[in-house]
């Protein structure tokens, strides 16, 4: 792991964990109609996206034991470019179908490299 790599992985989890806090106990309607989180949310989309374009650069083998980085890279693209023509319910679903699981598996490879450095420091 490379040794940028884990502040990558935090950004990233610290954008998602932001997202899903942000629309807890939020309705689908309530997401609609309030501008001010929408784009916090979009923002931390784009932050999400950015990192994981940065980690396929600099940490092609961590990035690959993310599920779908090229399509969370495609996502931050369509909301920086394609900001007039962004579906709202796709974001929700998105918030609700995908983040958990990317925000698990980023908790997950930063659990891994902890255990891998314990061991390193062990060892020696």
């Amino acid at each position: 792991m490379q040794r940028n790599t884990p502040l990558l992985l935090e950004d990233i989890r610290d954008a998602a964990s932001f997202v899903r806090a942000a629309v807890a106990g939020k309705s689908t309607k309530e997401y609609r109609q309030d501008r001010l989180l929408r784009q916090a949310v979009e923002r931390n989309f784009e932050i999400i996206g950015e990192a994981m374009n940065r980690l396929r650069r600099l940490d092609p083998e961590i990035a690959d034991g993310v599920q779908s980085a090229s399509r969370i890279v495609a996502f931050r693209n369509l909301l920086i470019h394609g900001y007039d023509i962004i579906d709202h319910e796709h974001v929700w679903t998105v918030i609700h179908e995908h983040l958990p699981l990317l925000e698990q598996t980023v908790t997950d490879l930063l659990s891994e490299q902890r255990e891998g450095q314990s061991e390193g420091d062990s060892a020696g």
